[in-house]
């Protein structure tokens, strides 16, 4: 069996390098994930995988690249694989690895950045709570998390517009800024969400602390949810409502969303007619969490099941999103049409239609 040993070099310069780290290089061939670590002049001879960052298109073609070469150099001899900081916090070619029957993934600890940010914070990570989220895959990380939050690999101002962008919330936390984490040019610091991508120079031993997470889609839902719920237990109305006497009740409300998009002002997107639509918008969806909660009390389906559907749905109906390969160009509007199509028909297929 092919064997890759990962190791760290933990979160800052040299000294805290775990002597293990040290031995498993000595005795293999041993490549650097990267060079940009002030712990890596201590493995000179190493290889790195710095020009694999430099030409890749995207951060995933890294990953995929970085663990193809690991997989093929192991073919006939270990392989070391030294990451900055712990192999097991924040490390997707880990976690590719691990996944990757092709080889036998040995994995030896390290202290990781985490470990000096909790110090700095003042904050016990199990006491509170606290939730790890990787900078580059923020804004689908987050669904369903609350509270607060320790962003790691936030290395560029693309990465920290992304995450000020992926929360909408009316207040905001005051973000504190940790970076080079046990190095002698360590700064620890607060900025407002709202000059979050413009008020530092990021770098790659760049993490957030976010004291508290602002409610997104999945605790509205939840709420919602929750209030339907209630609705449906306490409210006669609510509770004498069945799927087929609700259906004018869509039909006004999905007439009332598209009254309310025709009154938008294409040219003034802030107008009040914004609101309206909002509001029109809420009163649909409510239409759709009542049914659900209806599909729930019978037990035939609820919300879970809709959302599931649908997501499933533009998933299988989008190969061109979710299947395309990195570097493969997308399909023409012509050839997206004839996609759709041809998949809406195989779907018409299997259920005998």
């Amino acid at each position: 069996m092919r064997t890759v040993i990962v190791a760290g070099l933990g979160p800052a310069d040299v000294d805290l390098i775990p002597p293990r780290t040290t031995s498993v290089a000595r005795d293999h061939p041993t490549f650097l994930r990267t060079r940009r670590h002030p712990a890596a002049v201590a493995f000179g001879d190493a290889s790195s995988f710095d020009e694999v960052y430099r030409d890749a298109d995207t951060i995933d073609e890294v990953y995929e690249t970085i663990v193809e070469r690991l997989v093929a150099s192991a073919a006939d001899r270990t392989t070391v694989y030294l990451v900055p900081g712990s192999p097991l916090v924040a490390e997707r070619t880990v976690e590719l690895l691990r996944s990757d029957e092709r080889v036998d993934l040995v994995v030896e600890p390290a202290m990781s950045f985490v470990d000096v940010a909790w110090a700095r914070l003042g904050v016990d990570p199990f006491a509170d709570g606290v939730a790890l989220v990787d900078g580059h895959r923020f804004d689908t990380e987050i669904d369903g998390v609350r509270g607060p939050v320790l962003v790691g690999q936030c290395d560029d101002r693309f990465v920290l517009s992304d995450i000020k962008l992926a929360i909408d919330a009316e207040n905001p936390p005051t973000v504190t800024v940790l970076q080079r984490l046990g190095l002698p040019d360590e700064a620890v610091f607060e900025v407002e969400w709202t000059e979050l991508d413009r008020a530092f120079v990021p770098d790659h031993l760049t993490s957030l602390w976010i004291p508290r997470l602002p409610d997104g889609p999945s605790a509205a839902l939840g709420r919602l949810h929750q209030v339907v719920g209630r609705l449906r237990a306490e409210c006669p109305w609510d509770r004498g409502q069945s799927h087929h006497s609700l259906v004018p009740f869509v039909l006004e409300e999905a007439d009332e969303v598209a009254e309310a998009i025709a009154a938008l002002d294409p040219l003034d997107p802030t107008a009040p007619a914004i609101d309206d639509f909002v509001s029109e918008l809420g009163d649909l969806l409510f239409q759709v969490m009542l049914h659900s909660a209806i599909g729930e009390e019978s037990g035939d389906f609820g919300f879970v099941a809709v959302a599931d559907a649908i997501t499933s749905k533009m998933i299988r109906r989008h190969p061109h999103v979710f299947e395309r390969s990195p570097g493969e160009p997308l399909p023409t509007m012509e050839e997206l049409s004839a996609q759709w199509r041809e998949i809406k028909q195989q779907e018409r297929a299997e259920r005998g239609e």
